[in-house]
């Protein structure tokens, strides 16, 4: 998952943190705060290219179909809305909601290479458990350093499995934000690509997802990698994951994605417009790959000699 720091302008967010907001705000009551506040995240969500039906790009790498119900943001104007949640800045290849922003599904494309699927029959969701649990103080010192509260492991929502037939990897996490009690699901999907791994995440409350899961199924059916990126068509000497399956999940689930509430928008909308954080630990994430890669005696190889696994 590539992180950069984008110079992005959202009116809202500056709004909400702006000494203007802050001394203007006893002035007004609570229901002019909030229609002027509306005014602003409108005029923000109208400046958005969405786009809600045909079939979304997800850059170079693959298309997503728009069904009815949904709309779709590129890359560069999901990374706005996501900031505009209280995000950290982030490049994604898109990403897909419904109309109402009930719960989204974000797009981001990691160029890793082929991902070898020898590791389908070892994966060891108790094992996996424990180790996550291990390692979230790393990330949790990273967003306490980010001025984030952290996060902390429940369970799991969904135990991982490998659909070999599809060359997905899914599975879900019950995780807490500080001291909120209240659990919510980290979701994620790994499409296998030729030239790396699709990673998807679903951002929902807990207490939907059950409900939501079906219909996400379904919009993943119209992932589609473009011609010459699909896993089925690695080729002799294309370029080999460092790491398999198991760091996949062991790293890439330090990824917290949750769907909690800025402050400012709180304020402004209440319970209503609750809406989505996430955040990326990009270094910690690649730094456990690369250690789960290690232990599974996994090495680095002669890209021309190595072919993937039957």
């Amino acid at each position: 998952m590539k992180t950069k720091l984008l110079l992005v302008a959202l009116p809202f967010l500056a709004f909400l943190s702006s000494p203007a907001f802050a001394q203007d705000e006893n002035a007004l009551t609570e229901e002019q705060a909030r229609a002027e506040a509306q005014a602003k995240w409108d005029a923000f969500m109208q400046s958005l290219a969405w786009q809600d039906q045909g079939t979304g790009e997800l850059k170079e790498w693959a298309t997503i179909e728009i069904p009815d119900g949904f709309r779709y943001l590129d890359g560069e104007d999901a990374s706005r809305l996501m900031q505009a949640y209280g995000n950290l800045p982030s490049e994604y290849e898109g990403l897909i909601a419904t109309n109402d922003l009930d719960w989204l599904v974000l797009f981001q494309f990691d160029p890793t290479g082929y991902v070898k699927d020898d590791e389908k029959d070892e994966l060891d969701p108790d094992a996996l458990l424990d180790q996550l649990k291990e390692n979230q103080e790393a990330g949790n010192q990273y967003r306490r350093e980010q001025g984030l509260a952290p996060m902390y492991i429940d369970g799991w929502a969904m135990e991982p499995r490998y659909n070999e037939y599809t060359n997905n990897l899914e599975w879900g996490l019950l995780l807490r934000s500080g001291d909120n009690p209240n659990p919510f699901v980290n979701y994620e999907t790994k499409l296998l690509g030729r030239e790396g791994v699709m990673e998807v995440t679903l951002i929902c409350d807990l207490e939907d997802m059950q409900m939501i899961l079906p219909n996400y199924q379904d919009l993943l059916l119209g992932h589609q990698y473009k011609e010459g990126k699909s896993y089925a068509e690695y080729r002799q000497g294309d370029k080999i994951a460092e790491y398999g399956l198991t760091a996949l999940i062991a790293g890439g689930a330090l990824y917290g994605a949750a769907k909690l509430g800025f402050l400012g928008t709180i304020l402004a909308f209440g319970k209503k417009f609750l809406k989505f954080i996430i955040i990326g630990l990009v270094a910690i994430g690649a730094a456990f790959k690369k250690f789960f890669a290690r232990m599974s005696g996994r090495e680095v190889v002669d890209e021309q000699k190595d072919t993937p696994a039957s």
